[in-house]
């Protein structure tokens, strides 16, 4: 992690737009380069991102997710920014739209959930549990890939994920109703058939007990 001091700090934010902000401050620049600045607080003193700040994870779990082929950000460098309390990872976004940008292509709907099971599982076999699973974290690329984004909250395991943290994944996929109503569209049929022939532990009613609750 490279210190950076308040004078290039100022000079790097120059003509920033700010995409995200609450009432502690700036959480997420987009630079005039169109590359991004992502500002991390540390909430509490007795915490883990003591010893392994989120900006870290954030780039840690990047390098993870290319070694497994799976499509995400371009990690520039990794700051720590004293004179604002912050740490920061600065990178290149994955380019295209997330899966909640597409939700009204209605042409393209059954298409993208097919995709979407077989990513899912395809994460889920590689040892990828991603917490903040939503619509809005999963990028179609222009090469019409799936990748992630926003993945500071992820793990990484050594074998395929267990069938609890498999079908606790699918909870968090369905928290919002948007999402919720186009994955479960026909009872998500078109997402579940193709999640399951991907992969052999959950059975298609665990799965489909899982994202109906």
């Amino acid at each position: 992690m490279q210190a950076l001091d308040h004078t290039r700090y100022l000079a790097l934010r120059e003509g920033a737009q700010v995409l995200e902000a609450d009432g502690s401050g700036d959480k997420v620049l987009r630079l005039t380069d169109g590359s991004i600045l992502k500002l991390f607080r540390r909430k509490r003193l007795l915490t883990s991102a003591a010893w392994y700040p989120y900006a870290r994870r954030f780039a840690d779990n990047c390098t993870a997710l290319r070694e497994r082929q799976i499509p995400c950000p371009t990690i520039r460098e990794v700051y720590r920014i004293a004179s604002i309390e912050r740490d920061a990872v600065h990178y290149d976004p994955l380019p295209g739209q997330t899966l909640r940008q597409l939700l009204d292509s209605h042409d393209a709907a059954d298409p993208l959930r097919s995709q979407l099971g077989v990513f899912m599982a395809t994460l889920h076999e590689r040892g990828i549990y991603f917490r903040s699973a939503h619509l809005g974290n999963i990028v179609l690329t222009p090469e019409h890939q799936l990748g992630l984004i926003d993945i500071a909250d992820l793990r990484v395991y050594r074998r395929p994920l267990r069938k609890s943290l498999r079908l606790r994944n699918f909870k968090h996929m369905v928290r919002y109703p948007q999402d919720r109503q186009w994955l479960l569209d026909r009872q998500g049929e078109v997402f579940m058939q193709n999640y399951g022939r991907t992969q052999s532990i959950c059975t298609p009613e665990e799965l489909n007990s899982a994202l109906q609750k």
